[in-house]
Order: C-alpha cells, then sequence, then structure tokens
C-alpha cells in the first residue's frame, strides 16, 4: 500500500512538475492586436547580419556565407548578388553602411571593401597585416570618409577613401562580443566573456572599462534615442542608463517576460516604440518607455532566433532572423 502511494505521489508531483515548466513558457503578457512587421522571402539559409541602403528604395543586405542581397523596391523583395572575392574563402559580412553612392563593406576574415557608385562594383582595400582584430563595424560619415572598429575595440578613421587609416584610439578594448556606435562618434563595446563594459568618446586616448552591475552577464548594449545606453543581460533583463553624463547609473531590470529565452537585442521604432527581440521568435513592443510590454504576433509565428533590429535613418526598419529570415517594418 505504501509502494502504491508513493507510486501515485511521485506520478502527481511529476505532473506538477511539467505543468510548472510548462508555465515558464506561457508569458502571460498580452498579445498586441495587429503587427507593424511583415515576413520578407529570402532565397538563402545564411544569416543577415546587416544592411543599409543609399536611398528609400535601393540598399543591400550582407550576412553569413559571403550573403549579399540587393533591394530596389524599399526592402520588399531582394535579388542575390555576387561579390569579386576568392571562391575558396567563406566571408562572413558583417557590417555595411552608405554615405549616399558611397558604401562601404566589412567582414571577416580581414575584409573591407570599397564602392563609389551604389554597390553596382566592388573595390578591397588591402588592410594592414597588423591591424588589431578583425573588422566588425563601418560607419560611413562622408565623402571618402568614414571610421573602421575591429574585434578588439580598435577604432580607424579614413579621409581619403580607405587609403590611408589613423588610430583614433590608443589601445583597445580587448576582445568584444558587441560592439556599437552613437550618431555622435561615441562607442560602446561589450567584453566577450559580458564580464564588463568599455565606452570611449571621440577625444579621449583610451577606452573607459565600467563593471557589470549584476552577476548577469551582459549580452548587447547600445545608445537610446537621446544618447543615452541601455543594456541586455542573460537572464532575460533589460536596463536603461538615464543620464549620459554617468554611464554607470542604471535603472532597476525589466523582465517583461519568462519563457527560457534571452533577448539579443533592442531598438527604438520611429514613433518611439522600443522593441526587444530574441530565442526563438521571442519579440516584443513596449509603447510607454518600457513600463509595460506586449507580444507581437508575427514573431512567435518565425521559426528564428532574432539577433538584430535594425531602424534605419530613412525610418526604415527590419528584423534580421537566422536562416534567412527577415521582417520588415511597415509601421
Amino acid at each position: 500500500m505504501k509502494r502504491l502511494f508513493s507510486s501515485l505521489l511521485g506520478l502527481v508531483l511529476a505532473v506538477g512538475l511539467v505543468f510548472s515548466l510548462g508555465g515558464c513558457v506561457t508569458t502571460g503578457l498580452p498579445v498586441a492586436a495587429s503587427s507593424p512587421w511583415q515576413p520578407v522571402a529570402l532565397d538563402t539559409r545564411s544569416n543577415p547580419l546587416d544592411l543599409a541602403f543609399t536611398d528609400d528604395s535601393h540598399g543591400f543586405l550582407v550576412g553569413s556565407n559571403r550573403l549579399i542581397l540587393e533591394t530596389d523596391d524599399g526592402g520588399a523583395s531582394w535579388e542575390a548578388r555576387a561579390l569579386a572575392l576568392p571562391e575558396d574563402e567563406n566571408f562572413r559580412l558583417l557590417s555595411i553602411d552608405f554615405s549616399g553612392e558611397e558604401g562601404w563593406i566589412a567582414g571577416q576574415p580581414g575584409l573591407l571593401l570599397h564602392s563609389t557608385d551604389g554597390g553596382q562594383n566592388w573595390e578591397r582595400l588591402l588592410l594592414d597585416t597588423k591591424l588589431p582584430g578583425d573588422p566588425y563595424l563601418i560607419t560611413a560619415l562622408s565623402r571618402s570618409k568614414a571610421e573602421l572598429a575591429t574585434t578588439v575595440g580598435a577604432i580607424y578613421r579614413t579621409s581619403d577613401g580607405g587609403g590611408s587609416w589613423q588610430a583614433e584610439v590608443s589601445d583597445a578594448a580587448g576582445a568584444v562580443r558587441d560592439l556599437r556606435r552613437a550618431p555622435d562618434g561615441r562607442y560602446v563595446s561589450v567584453s566577450s566573456l559580458g564580464n564588463f563594459f568599455a565606452t570611449w568618446a571621440p577625444g579621449q586616448a583610451t577606452w573607459e572599462p565600467h563593471q557589470r552591475i549584476s552577476s548577469q552577464r551582459l549580452q548587447s548594449m547600445g545608445f537610446q534615442p537621446d544618447g543615452n545606453l541601455w543594456m541586455v543581460t542573460r537572464g532575460a533583463q533589460l536596463r536603461f542608463n538615464p543620464d549620459a553624463a554617468d554611464v554607470e547609473a542604471w535603472s532597476k531590470p525589466v523582465i517583461p517576460i519568462t519563457n527560457g529565452y534571452g533577448y539579443l537585442d533592442m531598438a527604438w521604432d520611429p514613433n518611439g516604440a522600443i522593441w526587444a527581440g530574441g530565442g526563438s521568435g521571442t519579440l516584443l513592443v513596449s509603447q510607454d518607455g518600457g513600463s509595460s510590454w506586449e507580444r507581437d504576433p508575427m514573431g512567435g509565428s518565425q521559426p528564428t532566433n532574432f539577433t538584430r533590429i535594425v531602424f534605419e535613418r530613412n525610418g526604415k526598419g527590419f528584423l534580421l532572423g537566422e536562416r534567412g529570415n527577415l521582417l520588415r517594418w511597415v509601421g
């Protein structure tokens, strides 16, 4: 009898555990009535990593496995293009940017491309073999001017179309897992292990390191529209910096959802809504500065991890997912 009771009790506890774990997946957050995102079919299984436009209609998307696609309809459809690169090298195209018709692509291993005709032709620029780290982020500034940041936080600037580069910082930040640039030229980087972050502003000789503010390791960081910082940490936590002059002052953690998947990126759309994306189609939106959140109905229907949210200067928005998944913001 005792064995029977013990078996029944074990069964009840097991069933209860299944339901309790299932409850972690059911978020309880309301689902938004509609979604401003539309899926875009891409004929690729490579991972989109960045995109940029020359004007309202024409642009390029780049990614893993030498991926480069071109659009002439504002991103509603994309066509494959090819780059004149060695066939035996599997380049990862990480960053692309344009200033008018002048474009730049940064990739790995050791890749930097330059175009002066809206991306119809690309010239490979030779990089110094002593360059600290690999190209990671490229920013087009104006005619013939660009800024290049590497995987260890080295920052270089060119004023002659990539013919020569001048170091902007005398030391590197160390290996980084994430690196972002603000429109005013400030940078923030997250260390490869996520145990600290560093900031740099034009005119500073070196990066300034900052310890993380909790036991949760950092995932990604970037800049809010007002220039203050935001932070995404492991454990599905979001934090906001209220004062750009004090980058060590942070809000209490915001944890909109606990579904077992972390957030990978965050961004503000042109209407001021905050978007957070992450694993297994996690896509959340806040219309009130982060006080309350909703699940976007389009996100959960996508079989992907959302790795990057991009809102262009022209107001266009895209949600980049793994394995050729792309959502386009239609407002």
